[in-house]
């Protein structure tokens, strides 16, 4: 069984009060309040959504593209959310040093997959936005993002830190 070091422990709770601590004090009560309400999972009774007009989300994705405060807002939710999936994942990947290989390796294609999620999004978001730092931004942490290959290990303090720094420079919260 291996297990995490202490040092590794308490660099990730730091990295996560960070995010946190960033996010917390980097949104604003307009984008908030925006937010859709959490619709809760029905299980495998809930219908399918009905498929989206190719039309319609190509002209919502062009409205979207010059509204720089959205996508921030949007970079934003999405750091917090990988930020709360890193923490389920840390605690995923050690249950499942403890219950075989079998558990490990479908711990470790769960965070493979949750990580190159983040990326994608991240990624998506830079192909949307007309704002070049920005853009730069949301490219370069999924980059970076990506460069984990679903190895949460490597993603310390530093590392965390310096992505919420650049999504905060480029939205002019730095």
């Amino acid at each position: 069984m291996r297990r995490i070091s202490p040092r590794k422990g308490l660099a990730v709770c730091v990295a996560l009060s960070a995010l946190t601590f960033t996010a917390a004090c980097s949104g604003d009560a307009s984008s908030d309040a925006a937010a859709p309400a959490a619709v809760p999972a029905t299980g495998a009774s809930a219908v399918p959504p009905a498929p989206v007009d190719p039309s319609v989300a190509a002209a919502a994705d062009a409205a979207l593209s010059a509204d720089t405060k959205q996508i921030c807002a949007q970079a934003e939710r999405a750091t917090v959310s990988f930020g709360e999936l890193f923490v389920a994942d840390m605690k995923l990947k050690i249950d499942a040093a403890a219950d075989g290989t079998a558990a490990k390796q479908q711990a470790d294609k769960k965070i493979a997959r949750d990580v190159e999620n983040f990326s994608f999004a991240l990624a998506d978001m830079a192909g949307l936005t007309t704002d070049a730092p920005l853009k730069k931004a949301l490219t370069a942490m999924s980059a970076e993002v990506k460069a984990l290959k679903g190895d949460v290990a490597k993603l310390d303090t530093d590392r965390m830190a310096g992505l919420t720094a650049k999504l905060d420079k480029a939205c002019g919260k730095a």
